[in-house]
């Protein structure tokens, strides 16, 4: 589509995507916050004053990555829900496309947020410490693939929703007006509106 309307339609679908991708990339810090603050300790052991894993399989570290994709789940569940509820018809390209690009940007916050609580007290425990002696860590994740677990299930959510909820067109659910042509026992009936004191023929009564 060309001219002013089409324009018109791309600035609205643009708008609708920047929209809605810069509101889901805010919850991630906050959601960052949360992850840090559940976490599951970590202990690292001092090696020529490097930290490393005490325990690489334990419960642990495994912990850590199974509630960063908690966490990234139920939020893209709830965006993905939410963006089908708040959206309108014709704007499923755009809310798709922000769900999308929103969902890794904000899974990457909650990474990076969530990472630099405590941060800087871990570093000065290492710099404190000598060879053998335990730290207790932060979160950090090691399943980087995880990342994308916000912006998958928000898409997948609003998917499901358009396929069992089925918007209605425009228009529909209206009652046919006169003069629209209704199906009873395969032959069409043209009901029309009589003058008053004449039937639909135009005889007297």
């Amino acid at each position: 589509m060309r001219g002013p309307a089409g324009r018109l339609l791309t600035s609205r679908i643009l708008r609708t995507w920047a929209v809605t991708a810069a509101i889901v990339t805010l919850l991630g810090p906050p959601l960052g916050l949360l992850w840090a603050k559940t976490v599951p300790k970590v202990t690292y052991v001092i090696v020529q004053g490097e930290p490393l894993l005490a325990d690489p399989e334990g419960q642990g570290p495994i912990g850590i990555d199974a509630r960063f994709a908690l966490i990234a789940m139920i939020a893209g569940l709830v965006c993905g829900c939410a963006a089908y509820l708040a959206g309108g018809r014709g704007n499923d390209l755009a809310l798709l496309l922000g769900l999308a690009v929103g969902g890794v940007a904000a899974a990457v916050l909650v990474w990076r947020t969530g990472h630099l609580i405590g941060l800087d007290g871990f570093h000065a425990a290492v710099r404190r410490a000598h060879d053998g002696d335990t730290v207790t860590g932060v979160a950090d994740l090691r399943a980087k693939g995880v990342l994308v677990f916000w912006a998958v299930v928000a898409v997948a959510a609003y998917g499901l929703l358009e396929l069992l909820v089925r918007r209605l067109p425009a228009g529909d659910g209206r009652d046919g007006g006169a003069g629209e042509p209704d199906e009873v026992g395969g032959d069409e009936l043209d009901l029309q509106s009589a003058a008053p004191g004449r039937d639909v023929d135009g005889r007297e009564p």
